[in-house]
């Protein structure tokens, strides 16, 4: 096998199939593999010629052409692949490729060289086949060029980032091999543990066998003897038949003692039953599904007394994580329990943040038999750290003793990169437009920067000013656990991050005057986030914790993420129902009012195209069914291979759906691909219906810097039958800026007005048409 290439590994993985299943997949003539990754990557015009001997006949090669997505630096661009097999035997596969891009500066003076090389991966307990990937790369100067250093450097960075998605498709479409090592090793740790039962009567001898409950037993045991042998006596005193009051202080003494036993018997009594019906566990209960697999190895505690008292506790322990509960076994009358149980939880779409572990007395209701308490911070504690650890227990019990108990912990996710694309996709639909996957560096920098764990990722970011006493310029950072703030003004640094989990609320407050914008003001759990209390406005008169955020670039846009993220991390069902139903609420007013439903209220509208069409409202939504007359309408305008989903039902009246179109060249000279979002309800007072739409252009020079909205009005004219009015308002929401803002916005305007002005009078003649074949037909 060929070694690497000295520019760089950009891939080194191991995946459950056989080498040859994994070439098939990545150079087999009828895979999909690579019109994915070009899907991904944005690229388009994607081509591969069949594979074929070269001159020599020596070996197979074939030719990929595609046009490369316009980048911040560099316009939309041709690019050509050769790829070459250098060897092909047994179950080792190496494919050199070569990419050329003459178009980019200096494109002349270099290539773009990489190496794939597929051979045996590493031996699963499974037995099942691997495949070990490696792909290197180096940059090849066929020329010399004062441009070396900017070239390797930007190359790098574009082959880093396009590698990352391709291993996320990879990853799709074949299941990462996990290291045998660990997951030997977790089962080897889990299989010698061996949970300790006790039978019945050994319990009930070690609970009930103490000299107190014993002697009320005797003593109860001679009460009854006695009443059974002795013989009523004459009444005396104020005795009347059936009472036989004592006679003497000794009697009165006797008396005392005895009910003082029998309230011991049945207290001791009660506490054992309670104790055994909390004699269950969840251990040895297996999860399923795929996801984050969380699993708990309880193995003991030790020094959990009551303070003060030698008094021994019937313990057992709850875990707690994401809203999911597991429950031991009892341990009766004992300080240091010995469990060794296992538990797991159900795979959850989401990482978990927190594990919460509370040990319990099981004398009585669980709020009032709390006896030790503590916590495992998945970002702040790293996952080998966890595989054997002791933890410190705070609560009612002797701190003097030292209380803490003995965990193994276990996390892992068994759907790779997968897991992150749902994620973002569940997102997407929460927010109402796509939100793409940050490159592999963009989160790397972020987990750097905040300490984060390997798992986390970059969802979004925002500039904004945290207000203090003095407002502090920096940016804001979400992730699907945590929010974090970072600030470095002249080299002073300010940054904390906290807890989805541990948000209660969150706030929007008014500008103080009529112009700017409102601010956020997100309120922690009381006796959360003392790690971020230095970035905290203060605190309310609950003691909880107060961060205020203000002067975003796009207020909508940052609030409509956090509450999305906000409602599917943190929020308990009762909360997530409040926050619907004051949604629905607000879009009900909305509707009422003529307002935006999910585009950027802050966008200024302005009219682009506005008729009175011959044909009602009904006839003319068929543009926008998803039918023939939709697909030949867009044909028509110069949307080739239009797709479009079905409307689905988002809340009440309120229907939505996706379409994507590539540009014809008459539309686009550098061709491109457009995906919009729409939504549909009807209005409230009119006969009519509003669609509104968010679209993103991707291929398109500068695509990457704005989105358009556009909202139809289609209205029924009450004095005209058969005749509707249509408006059409256009916005674009700018990204970034570029000093190309006002040809964009000119060019957009103009060409979105030609379109729709043809397209709706294509609609119109043919409707008009078919409805005069009709009148004839029934006459």
């Amino acid at each position: 096998m060929p070694g690497n290439l000295p520019g760089g590994v950009l891939v080194d993985e191991s995946y459950v199939a056989s080498p040859a299943e994994l070439n098939s997949l990545l150079f087999s003539a009828n895979s999909d593999f690579w019109t994915a990754v070009s899907e991904l990557q944005g690229t388009s015009g994607f081509q591969i010629e069949p594979w074929k001997l070269d001159s020599n006949e020596s070996c197979l090669q074939r030719t990929l052409t595609y046009i490369k997505a316009a980048s911040k630096l560099v316009k939309a661009v041709k690019a050509t692949e050769e790829q070459k097999y250098l060897k092909a035997a047994g179950n080792s596969f190496a494919v050199f490729s070569v990419v050329s891009t003459p178009d980019v500066p200096c494109g002349n003076c270099f290539k773009i060289e990489i190496l794939y090389c597929i051979t045996p991966g590493p031996p699963l307990s499974s037995e099942e086949q691997t495949a070990h990937l490696t792909v290197s790369w180096r940059v090849n100067f066929v020329q010399s060029t004062m441009m070396r250093g900017m070239i390797e450097s930007g190359a790098k960075q574009g082959m880093a980032e396009g590698f990352s998605q391709f291993s996320e498709i990879l990853s799709q479409k074949i299941k990462v091999a996990e290291a045998d090592d660990a997951n030997s090793n977790k089962e080897k740790i889990l299989a010698s543990l061996h949970a300790q039962k006790e039978s019945g009567w050994r319990i009930i001898v070690r609970f009930l066998g103490n000299f107190t409950f014993i002697f009320s037993v005797i003593v109860a045991l001679y009460v009854i003897a006695h009443l059974h042998l002795s013989k009523p006596n004459a009444m005396h005193g104020l005795e009347y038949f059936g009472i036989d009051l004592p006679d003497s202080i000794g009697e009165v003494v006797v008396c005392a003692v005895l009910i003082l036993q029998g309230q011991n018997i049945c207290n001791v009594t009660k506490r054992f039953l309670n104790a055994w019906k909390q004699k269950g566990s969840d251990h040895g209960v297996k999860a399923h599904g795929d996801g984050w697999l969380l699993t708990i190895a309880l193995i003991e505690g030790t020094g959990i007394i009551a303070t003060g008292s030698s008094e021994l506790f019937d313990l057992y322990a709850v875990f707690t994580c994401n809203a999911k509960r597991k429950t031991s076994s009892v341990k009766f009358r004992t300080s240091d329990p010995k469990w060794n149980e296992v538990f797991e939880f159900d795979a959850m779409d989401d990482p978990p943040s927190r594990i919460d572990v509370a040990i319990h007395d099981s004398n009585g209701p669980f709020d009032e038999a709390l006896i030790g308490h503590t916590e495992v911070n998945f970002l702040k504690n790293n996952l080998s750290d966890l595989t054997d650890v002791w933890l410190p227990l705070d609560g009612k019990c002797d701190q003097a003793s030292n209380p803490k108990i003995h965990l193994r912990i276990f996390l892992n996710n068994s759907r790779g990169t997968e897991v992150v694309m749902n994620y973002l996709a569940k997102m997407g639909k929460e927010v109402g437009k796509k939100i793409h996957l940050r490159s592999a560096q963009t989160n790397a920098a972020f987990r750097k920067l905040f300490a984060l764990p390997p798992e986390e990722f970059l969802i979004d970011d925002f500039t904004c000013h945290l207000k203090r006493k003095m407002p502090l310029q920096g940016r804001l950072f979400f992730s699907p656990r945590i929010i974090g703030f970072y600030s470095n003004i002249f080299g002073h640094k300010t940054k904390f991050f906290f807890l989805w989990d541990d948000v209660d609320d969150i706030q929007v407050i008014p500008p103080a005057l009529s112009i700017g914008s409102p601010s956020l003001m997100i309120i922690l759990r009381k006796g959360r986030g003392s790690e971020a209390k230095h970035g905290a406005k203060g605190t309310d008169h609950h003691g909880r914790f107060k961060y205020q955020f203000q002067s975003f670039v796009s207020f909508n846009d940052a609030h409509r993420i956090i509450m999305a993220i906000w409602k599917m991390r943190s929020l308990s069902p009762e909360q997530k129902g409040d926050t619907i139903e004051k949604e629905s609420d607000l879009k009900e007013l909305q509707l009422d009012e003529g307002g935006s439903l999910f585009t950027h209220e802050d966008v200024k509208m302005s009219e682009i195209f506005s008729s009175v069409l011959s044909v009602d409202v009904e006839s003319l939504m068929e543009m926008f069914s998803g039918g023939p007359f939709e697909h030949k309408l867009m044909q028509k305008a110069g949307c080739m291979d239009y797709t479009a989903t079905e409307w689905e039902l988002v809340n009440r009246n309120i229907h939505q759906r996706q379409t994507s179109y590539r540009f014809d060249k008459s539309l686009s000279r550098y061709g491109g691909e457009a995906t919009t979002t729409q939504q549909k309800y009807d209005l409230v007072n009119q006969d009519g219906w509003v669609i509104e739409e968010v679209m993103t252009l991707q291929g398109v020079l500068l695509g990457d810097y704005f989105s358009l909205q556009l909202k139809y009005n289609m209205v029924n004219v009450p004095s005209k039958p058969n005749t509707c009015s249509v408006q059409i308002l256009l916005g674009i929401a700018w990204l970034k800026s570029t000093r190309q803002q006002k040809k964009i916005t000119k060019n957009v305007i103009s060409n979105s007005s030609n379109r729709l002005k043809e397209l709706f009078a294509e609609a119109e003649k043919d409707l008009t048409s078919r409805k005069g074949q009709a009148d004839i037909c029934t006459t």
